[in-house]
């Protein structure tokens, strides 16, 4: 098979180094519906989180790099950057397919203390259509069922979960694990707007089902909300009514976040889309990617609100189940240490 280079050194311009030569380096190996897909030989996939206290996991796992859903509003696109690719577009063209994951996954490991959470798919889905050839996922689930002890969480739109329903719960037997549904509305023509190649709401929520049905911890998170486009009380309660309906364990939701690198192509989204929210958006996020205290109090408010009326756990009950599980977490640690 020929080696195609992603991005071909210019004789005369700057040298690549680090990720963004190991990227240019990468082999072709499919390309399809204008997504390339490469190999990246990646050198490590535990990455600990820099955002600190501002996220409830301390690892990330990440088996792909891009995402081929090519949500409008995805924070993940500055992650193309460090390859040197920045028009915002390449992250969801061209995707790179860790190679050797497993083999990685054990070797770091050692590195996880026992109240450390580990999330897989902080910045790419973990079952977008390249995971079905790939199966890098799997394998990673399939490493981490030969430990104990560990907590983990998982990020998915995509109803192909429900594939590695066996390999999970053998993962749960001895480890702390949560699958998260993404559902930010179940309207299917504003999902296909705001996440064209993304699984349907309503499929989404069939694979929580089964998940449920299986013996998983699985519930919804319904992130990001958009003001103005999919955080109004009639979308927000449809998404905890259909969670509640299909078996969730909990629900709970973040408001937009937008970095730049995500303006360059969120915003000719929305002057496309919803033209009239334009100068709202410019102002709320010119100075600051995150919305005000203010806007996320509202926001948690009418969560609380609506997770009463559906008989979903409430911030201070899902708070209870936070804790439970991490003293299981703690639990299974120490059964780990007898071993």
């Amino acid at each position: 098979m020929a080696t195609l280079p992603l991005i071909p050194e210019e004789p005369r311009g700057p040298k690549l180094v680090g990720i963004a030569k190991l990227a240019a380096e990468g082999e072709q190996i499919r390309e399809g519906y204008n997504v390339e897909y490469f190999t990246l030989s990646a050198r490590s996939i535990l990455t600990k989180c820099s955002a600190g206290d501002r996220m409830p996991f301390t690892w990330t796992i990440n088996p792909y790099r891009g995402c081929e859903f090519a949500c409008k509003y995805c924070y993940a696109r500055y992650t193309h950057e460090f390859m040197e690719m920045r028009d915002g577009y390449s992250f969801e063209q061209k995707i790179f397919v860790k190679q050797h994951t497993a083999n990685l996954l054990r070797r770091e490991l050692k590195r996880v203390k026992p109240h450390e959470d580990i999330a897989i798919g902080t910045a790419t889905d973990p079952y977008q259509p390249a995971e079905r050839r790939y199966g890098m996922t799997r394998a990673i689930l399939e490493e981490f069922s030969r430990h104990r002890g560990f907590s983990i969480g998982l990020v998915s739109k995509s109803q192909l979960v429900t594939r590695d329903i066996d390999v999970l719960q053998e993962v749960s037997k001895h480890n702390s694990v949560a699958i998260h549904c993404t559902v930010t509305t179940t309207d299917v023509e504003l999902a296909r707007k705001l996440e064209p190649r993304a699984p349907r709401p309503d499929l989404r929520l069939q694979a929580l089902r089964q998940l449920r049905e299986a013996g998983i911890n699985a519930g919804v998170i319904c992130a990001p909300v958009l003001p103005g486009i999919t955080d109004s009380r009639a979308n927000l309660d449809a998404v905890v009514k259909a969670a509640a309906d299909h078996g969730a364990a909990y629900i709970y939701c973040n408001p937009l976040f937008l970095k730049p690198c995500s303006m360059k192509v969120f915003m000719p989204f929305l002057e496309q889309e919803f033209p009239h929210l334009v100068p709202a958006y410019k102002k709320r996020y010119e100075k600051e990617a995150y919305v005000s205290a203010a806007y996320r109090k509202q926001l948690v408010a009418l969560l609380d609100n609506l997770c009463h009326k559906h008989g979903m756990p409430e911030r201070r009950e899902r708070q209870k189940i936070r804790e439970y599980l991490s003293a299981e977490t703690e639990r299974k640690a120490e059964q780990m240490r007898l071993f």
